[in-house]
């Protein structure tokens, strides 16, 4: 239950916070944003707000989505002869449809569509109670609502709010709100990581061990946490890496090690093993792991630290962005399995662990968002730049087709990563 609390609290939190980001900036790009979702599957809470936007909470506990008018995912559901329910206003102008068979209006028209036009002209034709001899066409209120099949009340989408209605910028700045909030999320965490701990811990690069591999090589030639080694096979040892470096010249050979425990010297004999590693290689280790030390910071520190750690997590995904494009492997990539199984890991090892995860997923999030891949926020800010450099977008066909592909690509991505992380943590 607390692998599976801390899943859905890391998930839910860095798709919402990137969703919230496509929502702000759409809506200061007089896009109308008509639906913004927690959660997906079916709809268990809506509200419409006077923005026009409805805020549903959905029953799957998985992330979020905007629907921006205009956009691909965003389609009307009305179709010639369906059968729907009419609000007038005074004026005489509909300010509501209905297409659910769920919801019932008081003082609703019935009407079979026959013709309608929610973009432009804003009207629906259709025939009144059933007779089909005589159509009767009426005006739509341009804020007016729809209920859609599943009883959802979200505002119609005409033209001058839609998402191609909104200038190249003002696209582009939307496009890339997403990844922004989640990096923007990424450096809050860090921050109140670093203020939760009141200074920063690092790796102590001196020849000290910090703990032991239970039952390693260095266990079981007794050496013990806080041994400073000084010389391995008279060859001085200055700090950390040095330990590794030299072993590697010893493997599978006895070698005489030089430690010093209490002020006292001691030496200690073991035989370096190479051990294969998850990528493949080998590495000659003896189960030694080095230290921590912690650095107490001012406040305008702890701020800078949060900066420099969200750099330093960004830098290692280009470089493992990098790693894969030059060798790729379904090895090197993870999906929701993976997330779920290092949820596990790390809700047993406290809150900061917990918040440190959710900070490197943040960044990964923002950054996979942005390669130029269609469908991914990437894509479509790839899209911008060629319609400014055209100075005409692409056709809505084109557009389109080159979503979908761009999307077929995800998916099969997305299902082979999740099949390999499936038969790699459960079956291996």
């Amino acid at each position: 239950m607390k692998t599976i609390i801390t899943f859905l609290f890391v998930f839910c939190v860095i798709v919402i916070v990137h969703e919230l980001g496509h929502f702000i900036f759409a809506k200061r790009s007089g896009i109308l944003v008509r639906e913004f979702a927690i959660g997906m599957g079916p709809k268990i809470f809506s509200h419409q707000g006077k923005d026009g936007t409805t805020y549903t909470i959905r029953m799957i506990p998985m992330g979020g989505y905007v629907r921006m008018a205009g956009m691909g995912e965003d389609n009307v559901s009305l179709t010639p002869g369906q059968p729907i329910s009419l609000v007038l206003n005074e004026s005489g102008l509909v300010e509501k449809i209905n297409t659910s068979s769920k919801i019932q209006l008081q003082q609703a028209i019935p009407l079979a569509v026959t013709e309608f036009d929610l973009e432009d002209d804003l009207h629906i034709k259709g025939y009144l109670n059933g007779d089909d001899q005589q159509v009767v066409n009426y005006p739509v209120h341009h804020d007016a609502s729809i209920i859609e099949a599943d009883g959802t009340e979200v505002r119609i989408a005409p033209r001058d709010v839609q998402f191609q209605s909104a200038k190249l910028w003002q696209r582009m700045l939307t496009n890339f709100a997403g990844p922004l909030f989640n990096f923007i999320l990424t450096m809050v965490i860090f921050t109140i990581v670093m203020f939760m701990q009141g200074g920063i811990k690092q790796a102590d690069t001196s020849a000290v061990i910090g703990g032991l591999v239970e039952d390693g090589v260095a266990y079981q030639a007794g050496i013990k946490p806080d041994d400073r080694i000084l010389k391995i096979a008279d060859q001085s040892i200055s700090d950390f890496s040095s330990i590794g470096t030299e072993l590697a010249k010893h493997q599978d050979q006895e070698v005489t090690i030089l430690l010093e425990r209490d002020g006292e010297e001691q030496t200690v004999k073991l035989t370096p093993k190479s051990e294969k590693q998850e990528d493949g290689s080998e590495r000659v280790m003896i189960g030694i792991m080095s230290g921590t030390t912690f650095t107490k910071l001012s406040f305008f520190e702890k701020i800078k630290a949060a900066w420099a750690q969200t750099l330093i997590s960004a830098t290692a995904i280009f470089v493992a962005l990098k790693d894969l494009i030059m060798g790729f492997s379904l090895n090197k990539l993870g999906g929701p399995v993976m997330i779920f199984q290092v949820s596990s890991e790390v809700a047993n090892q406290g809150l900061i662990t917990v918040l440190n995860f959710m900070a490197m997923l943040s960044v990964n999030l923002g950054i996979m968002n942005l390669l130029p891949i269609p469908a991914l926020d990437g894509g479509k800010l790839l899209m911008n730049f060629v319609e400014g450099i055209r100075r005409k977008p692409l056709s809505p066909e084109s557009e389109g087709k080159i979503t979908i592909l761009g999307f077929a690509f995800v998916m099969i991505l997305m299902v082979l990563v999740t099949w390999n992380d499936i038969m790699r943590f459960f079956f291996r």
